[in-house]
């Protein structure tokens, strides 16, 4: 059981204003299914609070691997640690277009394969050809 706005972080898409981390790596992991709101009356003292109960489900075969989890959680949070910031900085401009984003596009407008995209792009940029 979460407060009911911290329950909907988790579950809010792309474009909403409070789409950020949680509600990234956790679709990264589980599929998320909201079952009931719990109103301040089911307790004593009442908070000022409403509160929700959200199950995850975690998936059997992740739906978008990333080739390294540590940089996806980086990325992440770098993209979303700073309010209307953009994604340039992160990766460059060809390479955003390469992956088929708009270099102009606000992190909380990407989707959850965006942001794996772009950290599999930042892993493969950190990893020698070599290897």
């Amino acid at each position: 059981m979460l407060q009911k706005e911290a329950e909907q972080r988790p579950a809010v898409v792309p474009g909403n204003s409070i789409y950020g981390r949680l509600a990234i790596i956790a679709r990264y992991f589980c599929q998320l299914q909201p079952l009931v709101e719990v109103g301040p009356g089911s307790f004593k003292p009442a908070p000022k609070v409403d509160s929700a109960i959200v199950r995850l489900i975690p998936y059997r075969n992740l739906p978008h691997p990333a080739k390294d989890i540590k940089t996806l959680q980086q990325v992440a949070r770098s993209a979303l640690s700073a309010c209307r910031k953009t994604l340039a900085g992160l990766v460059t401009v060809e390479q955003l277009q390469g992956l088929g984003l708009n270099d102009g596009l606000r992190p909380e407008n990407l989707a959850l394969a965006n942001y794996v995209a772009i950290a599999d792009t930042v892993t493969d940029q950190a990893t020698p050809a070599n290897q």
